[in-house]
């Protein structure tokens, strides 16, 4: 982890030089330019402010102290107002080369979370209709925010919250009940708000063999009916499809449970306790005005039900009070955002701190083929299900061009290009360079290699500038973990495999790997090997398979 390293050694240069500097926030990160060095801080422009002093003043101090790190830095320099920018040493490239030989998959983790117990809910899609691509996105994204958080050293659960109670399901079971008379040829007025999909009817026709009698009971008590067959049946249908993506979940949570336990009406009389619930026009409010929120919000209706934020407020309350968790990280769709200030302002209510709950706003997916845009409605079943893109393109090209950009920015998912083999595909482009390296190591058994003599290669022989800049590359991966968690960004690692797989791709192309200066042919296999093992291991984060053949 050289960017902390480096961190590290500033905050101690800060603490030697400046006493009475508390710690502080600064930026260590790649420069723009080549020439600028390998990395470069801005501390001395962020002292400035606090010192009011000149920055180039400060960049001077603290470099003095920072050149005498010479395991780390083979230069130090300053430029411009006041960055300080710094060369890495070869030497230091080179054992963290060896590092990755040695520890394989694990290489790149880091232990930023110390064990806290995180929780992850997403997707958590209403249980009336297939998972639609929109769907999609917001699965890979919390998986693999899972996974780069577990390699980061949180304890890390997974979590699906199942809205089966309300209005929604209501209008679902009297769906299906409709379409079962209409099955029978009873002539029906189907209302358009109702969910008109054709699974509609397959549920319905499934209900008709199982209930025989269900036309002739009462339409509450067959609606009823319906309704828990149909939530059963699309559960199921969301699970496979899951599954085939390759998210499984630690938890299934069920709305309904919150009501079966009491724990909503032992959250709400908490809540009145404190004098945040009051009754007005027959209903029960919560003052979440006194929060933040645009106004108060009603948590039971005069007709005695129980509204969705009634339910969010004690699911959110059991999470931190009763499993003790250290952060909860929710994944929800674009349209959900007018609801972040009210729950925001439930967590301040009961004394939780804001920072322990992130809410993430996944935006729209856009799905071009064939140049076309299509459009999405789910009542009138007018979307493409995740199914349908996984079983057209697959699930490596599926989930990585779902994590290619940040979840607040819509994407465009292109179906043509996500088929093609070339380097204009990008997860093929990264899985390719995985694929060679295989093909390299299989190739150099062939002809007498023993790849253990990897290990004991002479690494000072990777002189060239491509050499140098896998090295670099390879150093650098467990940063972008890193930022990956701190910065909830799975794109990270995306952008990351992109860069290098292409220079890896570059490099295969210019040089012979496997020459007559066997030294040297061992060493490049080495550094193949190398690149091999992070092209794995950020694929894994992202959920994403590594091929040894394509």
């Amino acid at each position: 982890m050289i960017r902390r390293r480096i961190r590290e050694i500033i905050d101690r240069s800060i603490q030697k030089s400046y006493t009475e500097i508390d710690k502080i926030n600064f930026e260590v990160e790649k420069p723009k330019r080549e020439d600028f060095g390998d990395l470069s801080t801005n501390v001395a422009l962020v002292l400035q402010g606090v010192l009011k002093e000149n920055p180039r003043k400060i960049a001077e101090d603290l470099s003095n102290q920072l050149k005498e790190e010479r395991a780390l830095f083979e230069r130090v320099e300053i430029a411009g107002p006041g960055f300080i920018n710094f060369w890495l040493r070869n030497s230091l490239l080179f054992e963290t080369l060896k590092e990755a030989l040695k520890d394989g998959d694990s290489f790149g983790k880091v232990d930023i979370g110390g064990g806290k117990k995180v929780l992850i809910e997403f997707v958590s899609a209403n249980p009336t209709g297939p998972l639609h691509i929109g769907h999609g996105r917001g699965a890979a994204y919390g998986d693999a925010l899972a996974r780069i958080f577990k390699f980061a050293g949180y304890e890390v659960n997974k979590e699906y919250y199942i809205n089966d109670r309300g209005t929604q399901m209501d209008i679902l079971g009297a769906s299906v009940y409709l379409r079962a008379k209409e099955l029978v040829g009873e002539r029906i007025s189907f209302p358009e708000d109702y969910y008109q999909g054709d699974y509609i009817y397959e549920i319905a026709k499934v209900a008709l063999r199982l209930f025989e009698d269900l036309l002739k009971k009462g339409e509450r008590e067959a609606i009823a009916l319906c309704r828990e067959l149909a939530i059963k049946i699309i559960l199921e249908d969301i699970k496979n499809d899951l599954k085939n993506f390759r998210v499984e979940f630690d938890q299934w949570y069920s709305e309904k449970g919150l009501y079966e336990s009491g724990l909503v009406e032992e959250v709400i009389e908490e809540l009145k306790k404190r004098g945040l619930v009051y009754e007005s026009e027959g209903a029960l409010w919560f003052k979440s005005s006194l929060f933040g929120d645009e106004k108060d919000r009603v948590i039971k209706k005069s007709s005695n039900d129980w509204t969705y934020f009634a339910s969010d407020i004690a699911y959110h309350y059991e999470k931190f009070f009763k499993r003790g968790y250290d952060l909860a990280i929710n994944l929800w769709g674009a349209d959900h955002h007018g609801y972040v200030a009210r729950l925001k302002g439930v967590l301040k209510a009961m004394d939780i701190p804001s920072e322990k709950l992130v809410i993430l706003l996944i935006q729209m997916v856009n799905l071009l083929e064939g140049g076309e845009l299509k459009s999405m409605s789910t009542r009138k079943a007018e979307y493409v299900e995740l199914k349908e893109l996984v079983r057209e393109v697959g699930v490596d090209a599926v989930r990585f061009i779902f994590l290619s950009r940040s979840q607040d920015s819509p994407l465009d998912f292109d179906v043509e290009l996500a088929k093609k083999h070339s380097a204009e595909n990008p997860v093929y482009y990264v899985q390719y360079a995985h694929a060679r390296i295989c093909s390299l190591k299989e190739k150099a058994e062939a002809v007498g290699y023993d790849l253990e003599e990897i290990h004991r290669a002479d690494l000072t022989l990777l002189r060239e500038k491509e050499e140098l800049a896998l090295l670099k590359r390879i150093a650098e991966f467990s940063d972008h973990v890193e930022l990956a968690a701190t910065q909830f960004a799975p794109y990270k690692i995306t952008y990351f495999l992109l860069d290098l797989a292409g220079i890896f791709h570059e490099y295969y192309n210019k040089f012979r790997i496997l020459g007559e200066d066997k030294d040297l042919s061992l060493a490049r296999l080495a550094l193949s090997e190398g690149c091999r093992i992070v092209i794995n291991n950020g694929l894994n984060l992202l959920g994403v398979s590594s091929p040894n053949r394509m």
